[in-house]
């Protein structure tokens, strides 16, 4: 990695920045000050702008997928982005305040639909109120006239007329009163009662002390009128909002144009930040990044070739990011690593390994012939069809050659979408054979070898530890560390080996255990005398070498971490061959015929799910914790370079 420094005319500024852009080369480095002589110029208030619009073209673009759902098909998400050639975001720059007027209007649009439907709410609450009053044929809010006064209002309990009149007259017999009972229910009388003027006191305070409460939104129209009125709003809101909702719809041919002014926006945002952070004089700017090595020939001349401009090149300081080469077969896994950390500069780019590994303990884990062929073809189909970006590209292989080492595997283990073809074989001719008969090589079946496949298991556990510790043994010698390479790691890399022969000796010759038991041995013994060498004095060197020994337990259980290798292994094949047996219940008949193509697709479209996950986790994990636990610290920047940040569309390459 270089850092690269460019000096350019300021007029030229706006087809520089441009170019860079598109060409996504150099990673901006951002200067919190800027240097003697220049200063910067504050673009947030274009930026807010921009981005204002950014998030109206965003908001406009869901209403239209909850009105209009854009039709996609299944495997629409693989699709790449739209090229466009360069002299088309003129264009799109010319007709983006037009769109922006559309995405305005949309989100008024919306707006209304919400206006409308709270008022929907309101005008249902409104007539839930006035239900109860539908006898009544005077005004909610009718008052007193000069000799009577009047009480329209609610009761908080269940009267009858003849309990209601005994209540009042009770709590005063001197009240002269008229009432009318309008509605009754559980918990609730709606009454009017006229009583005299001069008894208005009187009444109000028996009355209260019953509980009674005016309606709370009394009207001068009588309740039936007042129902016809909110009815007939309510129909003209309904039919408001359908109106709207058409309209809305109305602007569907529009989202193309919408997601290319809200990509337009997004990269003249991602250019005016960088303007941002650039120092600048009265006729030049100054730009300063970095550039992958060998980019930097393409850079200068790119830089010489649109602008009038000085660049130079220079090494990196130790901030630099970090820009990951690797090799076709090796590059789909560095989203793997990058999930995990990008290297250091100190660490070494483990991912030519952790691919490798990768496909091979997912195919051993998915362990299916049939699955790893449909998973290999599947995706290069849709890498063909769909020309995906390169991102999802990656993903979509890294997938394609676990399938591929599945397929291998498969053909190790003997299983083709279980065993089907031994079931179906059966089913229609009555025979009875199994997928030995018909496999003509020599298989390991999982199921009656379990204690082999456990033993190739852990066997491949010690080469992926022992890979693991031989680039901590590499990043040591790296660094000059002689005593961490040799001591530290490469006696346990030994005892490692030791404890290994030793285990195969126990089980071919005594001369080859012995030979394990020798190398073991000596490794302990050298662990015992090297692992305190830097605790103070002799009894502090011999109780932490003896207190090292402690850690065999802690390679124990990584090995035995890789009996999951067995056991995703089997529960994939004894998932396919359940799903196989159910097909096959049901006779030969149509409708068994039938039963056994839907179990079976059914059935191992489930199993391909499930266990497809569960082998990329858990090969995830094995990669994360049993081998990058022992060199790998990671802590590196990504290189991400001033690129153009959009999500629908991409500038065709110049040919």
């Amino acid at each position: 990695m270089k850092t690269v420094r460019i000096i350019a005319l300021r007029e030229d500024r706006k087809r520089l920045l441009e170019h860079l852009q598109d060409n996504a080369l150099v990673q901006i480095k951002k200067i919190e000050k800027s240097a003697k002589g220049f200063s910067r110029i504050d673009m947030t208030s274009q930026m807010q702008i921009f981005e204002k619009n950014v998030n109206l073209s965003q908001q406009a673009l869901r209403i239209l997928d909850d009105y209009a759902p854009e039709k996609k098909g299944l495997l629409a998400s693989f699709s790449g982005r739209r090229g466009i050639d360069p002299d088309e975001i003129g264009v799109i720059a010319s007709k983006s305040h037009e769109v922006m007027t559309i995405c305005s209007r949309i989100t008024d649009l919306q707006k209304q639909i919400v206006d409308n439907a709270a008022e929907q709410v309101r005008i249902k609450t409104s007539l839930t109120q006035i239900e109860p009053w539908q006898k009544l044929d005077i005004p909610l809010n009718t008052g007193d006239t000069k000799t009577t006064a009047v009480f329209i209002g609610t009761l908080p309990q269940s009267y009858t007329d003849i309990e209601l009149a005994e209540t009042i007259a009770k709590a005063n017999s001197k009240l002269e009163f008229e009432f009318e009972i309008e509605h009754t229910e559980n918990s609730m009388t709606c009454i009017v009662m006229f009583v005299p003027i001069s008894q208005k006191q009187t009444a109000d305070s028996i009355l209260r002390n019953l509980g009674f409460a005016r309606p709370m939104s009394p009207t001068s129209h009588t309740p039936k009128e007042k129902t016809r009125r909110l009815k007939e709003k309510s129909k003209m809101l309904a039919e408001d909002s359908a109106k709207i909702k058409e309209e809305i719809i109305s602007y569907a041919d529009k989202r193309d144009d919408i997601k290319v002014t809200q990509d337009y926006f997004k990269i003249r945002t991602d250019k005016y930040s960088v303007i941002n952070s650039l120092d600048q004089s009265k006729h030049v700017f100054v730009l300063t990044g970095y550039i992958p090595e060998e980019d930097c020939v393409k850079l200068e001349e790119l830089c010489h070739r649109v602008a009038t401009c000085y660049v130079e090149f220079y090494d990196a300081d130790e901030d630099a990011p970090v820009k990951l080469k690797n090799n076709a077969f090796a590059r789909p896994a560095q989203n793997i690593l990058t999930m995990y950390a990008s290297p250091s500069h100190d660490d070494i780019d483990p991912t030519p390994i952790l691919a490798f590994f990768f496909y091979f303990f997912f195919g051993m884990m998915f362990s299916d012939a049939g699955y790893g062929l449909l998973m290999a073809i599947a995706i290069g189909i849709i890498i063909k069809k769909f020309k995906p970006d390169e991102k999802m590209k990656e993903n979509l292989k890294l997938f394609q050659y676990c399938g591929i080492s599945t397929f291998l595997w498969g053909l190790v283990f003997g299983s083709f979408f279980g065993d089907a073809p031994a079931t179906l074989y059966n089913y229609f001719s009555g025979a009875s054979i199994t997928m030995a008969d018909i496999i003509p090589w020599p298989t390991i079946d999982p199921q009656k070898d379990a204690l082999t496949v456990m033993a190739i298991s852990i066997g491949f556990g010690l080469i992926h530890i022992l890979v693991g510790m031989g680039c901590k043994f590499y990043v040591c010698l790296k660094k000059k560390d002689y005593g961490g390479a040799f001591f530290d790691t490469g006696l346990w890399m030994m005892l490692l080996v030791g404890i290994a022969v030793l285990a195969i000796g126990a089980f071919s010759s005594q001369i080859v255990l012995y030979v394990g038991a020798g190398i073991a041995i000596a490794c302990a013994v050298g662990l015992v005398l090297t692992q305190g060498r830097n605790k103070k004095g002799f009894f502090g060197k011999m109780i932490g070498g003896l207190a090292s020994l402690y850690d065999i337990t802690g390679y124990i259980s990584d090995l035995l971490s890789y009996s999951r290798l067995l056991a995703l292994g089997l529960t994939t094949g004894v998932m396919a061959q359940v799903f196989n047996m159910l097909s096959s219940m049901f006779g030969k008949s149509v409708f068994g015929c039938i039963c056994m193509i839907v179990i079976m697709v059914a059935g191992h479209a489930i199993n391909i799910g499930l266990n497809a996950l569960g082998s990329y986790v858990h090969t995830m994990r094995l990669q994360y914790v049993e081998m990058f636990g022992k060199f790998y610290e990671g802590g590196g920047k990504e290189f991400e370079p001033f690129s153009l940040n959009s999500k629908y569309i991409k500038i065709q390459e110049d040919k």
